[in-house]
């Protein structure tokens, strides 16, 4: 049974503290201090589950890796440790070999997130998030916002950010090549 655990404002979490709050509790950690997550709505929770679809169809067919969804933590640093949660992840089979299981965060880089930013989000944090994926070695990064009906795609080695529109379709590229998904298809009412 996981427990409560709080921290004081000078004592840093650890990742296994993470792992042990309550499940009612939602949040990342950030250089050893917890930040708390406001539960996101419906919107969220709708592109969340139509991206983790398509990806996962995608992925599975062709056994390019797996795919996660539902903020799974990616154990980053380590003393002090940072664990962020993306909306949905891609890893590769090159980088996490199949069938190989994880108990706890994973400790290996995705090669595609998917975050995807709710009305209490601020922008500008997003954005940091996605620089500092980008930095931790995530090849390609979709910020997908619902109610402006834009992705900004954030690619590695790239110095800014594609924005597209519902007229355009996502593409994975060399990380999940042969991926399109239509933007009309996922911001249709």
């Amino acid at each position: 049974m996981k427990t409560a655990v709080q921290a004081s404002p000078t004592t840093l979490l650890t990742a296994e503290d993470l792992f042990q709050l309550d499940d009612e509790v939602r949040g990342e950690l950030i250089r050893g201090v917890f930040c708390e997550m406001t539960p996101p709505g419906h919107e969220h929770g709708r592109v969340v589950a139509l991206l983790t679809h398509a990806l996962v169809a995608h992925v599975e067919v062709r056994q390019l890796g797996v795919v996660v969804a539902g903020d799974s933590g990616v154990h980053l640093e380590h003393d002090p440790d940072t664990v962020r949660a993306p909306d949905i992840a891609f890893t590769s089979g090159e980088r996490l070999p199949m069938g190989r299981a994880i108990h706890g965060y994973a400790q290996v880089v995705p090669d595609l997130v998917v975050e995807v930013v709710s009305p209490s989000d601020r922008h500008a944090d997003v954005r940091d998030k996605a620089r500092m994926w980008l930095s931790f070695g995530v090849e390609l990064v979709w910020v997908v916002f619902p109610t402006a009906r834009t992705v900004e795609v954030h690619r590695a080695g790239a110095e800014t950010a594609e924005t597209l529109t519902e007229a355009d379709s996502l593409d994975g590229g060399d990380v999940l090549p042969g991926f399109t998904y239509p933007l009309s298809q996922l911001f249709a009412d």
